[in-house]
């Protein structure tokens, strides 16, 4: 489910963004992580809606066949290696590869519906800032998340509550401390977030 932040206002209804009257049609780049995700993305890939102006595959070290896979799925798909570990580093790398104008950080294991990338893209036309999706919002769900995760998350979602205030449905991070959050972003913010840790 989508969770949309602005300065005042609320999300607009969801439509398809490809039939929005904004002047044109927003370029939307989707990156992706991966390690060793070659069984993953053929649940994943095929599901990018064909609206979106590209796929960057950031691919940390994998042994499998990910890259193969990804080419063989969607022949479009740029590929980025990653030389330094971590998630946040494969998505600054993305970040930096991506040419839209709008960034969809997606994630590689299926946990995720690209399907529902339109209307994360709403969000953002109607004016959010950020859009950003959580399996613990009405209509979410999951089937993978132990007793033990669950408490961890609600843990950490009252810290952050505490600490910074608002009313963020998961962890403020950039995804949930399983990992699994949809998270979308012009791409003004993303470049004001990178240039601000220089």
């Amino acid at each position: 489910m989508v969770a949309g932040r602005k300065h005042s206002g609320g999300m607009g209804p969801v439509r398809d963004f490809t039939t929005r009257p904004i002047g044109r049609t927003p370029r939307v780049s989707v990156v992706i992580s991966t390690l060793n995700e070659a069984e993953n993305l053929p649940h994943v890939l095929p599901r990018i809606p064909a609206s979106v102006h590209e796929v960057i595959l950031v691919d940390g070290r994998s042994t499998d066949d990910t890259v193969a896979v990804a080419r063989a799925l969607r022949p479009d798909v740029r590929i980025v290696r990653e030389t330094s570990p971590g998630k946040g580093a494969a998505l600054r790398a993305g970040f930096a590869a991506a040419s839209g104008d709008i960034i969809v950080m997606l994630d590689a294991d299926g946990s995720t519906d690209p399907r529902e990338i339109p209307a994360y893209v709403e969000a953002l036309l109607a004016g959010a800032d950020f859009a950003k999706g959580s399996r613990f919002l009405r209509g979410g769900g999951t089937a993978d998340m132990s007793l033990h995760r669950r408490l961890g998350n609600a843990a950490l979602t009252g810290l952050v509550r505490l600490l910074f205030g608002g009313v963020t449905p998961t962890s403020a991070t950039g995804t949930t401390p399983s990992g699994r959050a949809w998270c979308r972003c012009w791409r003004w913010t993303a470049t004001a977030s990178r240039s601000r840790r220089r």
